[in-house]
């Protein structure tokens, strides 16, 4: 004898099987895709060596082939942002990390080259982390008068935004310090040939961590003063907000919250990319982080909710494809 089951009991019998195949159809569509993978060869722009850039570009390019093993991906070491949204824009490099600060002051700077851009994804924060060693008598910015510092490679993030930190603070990066162009790769010459270091990038960076297994250093406060500072000199500054590198960061070094800047890094191309290969890269990207996330602790903050927030840029209508195809 079959049983009658109430009819609220039906409907959420009925329910709850709806919600069941769309799950699993979700889960089929995310795995097979239904369509061939597409192929062919692009070039990515990530950073320089030691830094998360590289680290992230590289995970990424290994998660690529596992989804177009047709696709060829072609990675490029570069000076940093500003290095990288020059590459797109003239068709040097097809994609590129570049923190949101760079793309605006390009776009500033270069608009009609700037036209030709467009977001796949926000991607993680970078922080600002002014480095001294730790006996170094350094405690703030305007300490920094007449010291050796370094503010980064001529075409990078950190030149960019170390150059507005001493604007802010009314310290002439060519006249009221003896600057230095290091890289991470130099940071290894803090304390002998520089007493300071800047450097914005992802949380922890390998080039401070190898650094942290043999040298003591701290962080040198940016407070929170200055991100209001930075914001009355340029529109490109409004993507700086007030932030904090957490305590142990990096192992054996500050045991405190250190107060800082943070700006949001994107992954950009052009408007000319085949949308259907800006989709499943951006799916990759997402489908990806938490398996690259294990590796480097910044992918962990790759986010769907937030991922489509790529101003200053509009999105590639691939990576628009991509995220509309998920949206709850």
């Amino acid at each position: 004898m079959s049983k009658v089951f109430p009819r609220m009991s039906r409907n959420r019998a009925l329910q709850g099987a709806a919600a069941g195949f769309v799950v699993f159809g979700l889960l089929l569509w995310w795995l097979l895709p239904g369509e061939e993978p597409p192929g062919g060869a692009i070039s990515f722009a990530t950073g320089s060596r030691g830094g998360v850039y590289e680290e992230y570009g590289k995970d990424l390019s290994d998660e690529f082939a596992k989804d177009m093993p047709d696709l060829k991906v072609d990675l490029e070491t570069s000076a940093g942002s500003q290095d990288n949204v020059a590459r797109v824009a003239s068709g040097e490099a097809d994609f590129a990390i570049a923190a949101a600060d760079a793309v605006e002051s390009f776009a500033i700077d270069h608009p009609v080259e700037a036209a030709r851009l467009r977001g796949v994804a926000r991607l993680y924060d970078d922080y600002v982390q002014l480095v001294v060693p730790r006996n170094s008598a350094i405690d703030s910015v305007a300490d920094l008068r007449g010291k050796r510092v370094a503010i980064g490679l001529k075409t990078s993030g950190v030149r960019l935004i170390a150059t507005r930190v001493l604007n802010a603070e009314g310290i002439d990066p060519v006249k009221d310090i003896k600057p230095f162009s290091y890289g991470i790769k130099d940071v290894d010459q803090l304390g002998h040939t520089i007493d300071a270091f800047f450097w914005s990038g992802g949380l922890p960076t390998n080039g401070l961590k190898a650094l942290a297994e043999t040298s003591s250093f701290k962080f040198v406060p940016i407070k929170a003063d200055f991100v209001t500072k930075l914001h009355t000199q340029s529109a490109a500054n409004r993507y700086y907000r007030p932030t904090n590198i957490p305590e142990a960061a990096y192992d054996g070094q500050d045991a405190y919250a250190v107060p800082t800047i943070a700006v949001s890094n994107l992954l950009i191309t052009r408007e000319d990319l085949d949308p259907r290969l800006t989709e499943w890269l951006t799916r990759t990207v997402i489908r990806s982080r938490d398996h690259i996330g294990s590796e480097v602790h910044s992918a962990q903050l790759v986010d769907l909710r937030t991922a489509i927030y790529t101003s200053p840029l509009p999105l590639h209508e691939g990576a628009r494809r991509y995220y509309r195809s998920v949206k709850p």
